[in-house]
């Protein structure tokens, strides 16, 4: 036995503070009559004043509104299986993992952005199913496609510029492995999310775009960074910076936000360029869109169900109500009884 919703058992108060006043009534109506002389002696020149029924009636008064009370807090016990069905779409978000995205021009650094991002998208997913890609020079699958939003945050916890071995940034490479992940019968319900700083140095991204047109992959590109440019720091094993990448000429390596090569992705497939601010805006705006895709039912969970039997105490507080209403407070006269 359980209740779904003990909160209401808080009403119990209330109902003390009702049977306190009536009881209080009660005791406040023979003071006053003691006033006029023997209690007792009225009592039997006032017959049909009966203190007994008065009890009587907030006794069943307050049993009915206790019992209100225990059917608000939604009585249950026993269960029963049910097949829990959703509604949504698939989500596949892309993470840069590149040494480009340790540059400091988004606090701390791109990185560290990116995944606060892939975090927040995961908590506003509601049905929907989640998969992650690392992706850098080449790409991998770091979580399929799941409706475990648990298990996709402990697997995001761990990618980092390590994640790949690859360096660079193939953004094509990260299109072309989501195609794989997507179930590849299916035309539509696919988003794909990418959040990088855009440098792409690989494969023929005007192609991989039109591919994932064609395959019904809607594509959403999170610029990450600062067109300006900024250095790529160094770190060392321990995690501590020792200065900025160089080239072989030993000029410091600037990394730049490339919104032309992200935003010509997004279009091309239908979907939106945006620029990651602190307030996560751009997340609202591409919810706000994904909101109005047709989705598709996902795989059920068999979930155990309680069975709420308030049914019961509510027909019980009804009863007692009811023959509280039709108990007299006053007995009648003995002489209304034998005229009867």
């Amino acid at each position: 036995m359980r209740f779904a919703e003990p909160y209401h058992f808080a009403l119990l108060l209330g109902v003390l503070v009702i049977g306190v006043f009536l009881f209080w009534a009660i005791a406040r109506k023979k003071r006053i009559l003691a006033r006029f002389g023997d209690l007792p002696l009225i009592m039997r020149t006032a017959p049909y004043i009966s203190f007994a029924r008065q009890r009587t009636k907030a006794i069943l008064l307050l049993l009915g509104l206790a019992l209100v009370v225990v059917a608000l807090a939604r009585l249950q016990f026993g269960t029963h299986l049910e097949m829990l069905k959703r509604e949504g779409i698939d989500i596949i978000v892309a993470l840069d993992v590149s040494n480009s995205m340790l540059a400091q021009d988004m606090k701390p650094n791109r990185l560290e952005k990116a995944k606060q991002e892939l975090r927040s998208i995961i908590d506003r997913l509601k049905g929907d199913r989640i998969g992650l890609i690392a992706f850098a020079g080449e790409a991998f699958v770091q979580c399929p496609l799941t409706l475990d939003y648990g298990t996709a945050r402990l697997l995001l916890q761990v990618m980092d510029q390590q994640s790949v071995s690859v360096q660079g940034t193939s953004i094509s490479a990260a299109v072309q492995v989501a195609q794989k992940s997507f179930e590849s019968k299916e035309k539509k319900h696919k988003v794909l999310v990418i959040l990088t700083d855009g440098e792409d140095f690989g494969g023929n991204i005007e192609q991989t775009a039109e591919d994932a047109r064609n395959d019904g992959i809607k594509v959403y590109t999170v610029g990450i960074g600062n067109p300006a440019g900024e250095p790529i720091p160094v770190l060392d094993r321990q995690g501590n910076q020792v200065g900025f990448k160089k080239d072989e000429n030993g000029e410091v390596i600037m990394t730049r936000l490339d919104e032309a090569t992200l935003r010509k992705v997004s279009l091309a497939t239908g979907g939106k360029f945006y620029n990651a601010s602190a307030g996560e805006l751009e997340l609202d705006k591409i919810f706000d869109d994904i909101s109005g895709m047709e989705k598709k039912e996902l795989e059920g969970t068999l979930v155990t169900k309680f069975d709420d039997r308030y049914q019961w105490p509510l027909l019980l507080a009804l009863l007692f109500i009811v023959v509280e209403f039709f108990v007299p407070e006053r007995k009648k006269p003995a002489g209304d009884t034998a005229n009867a």
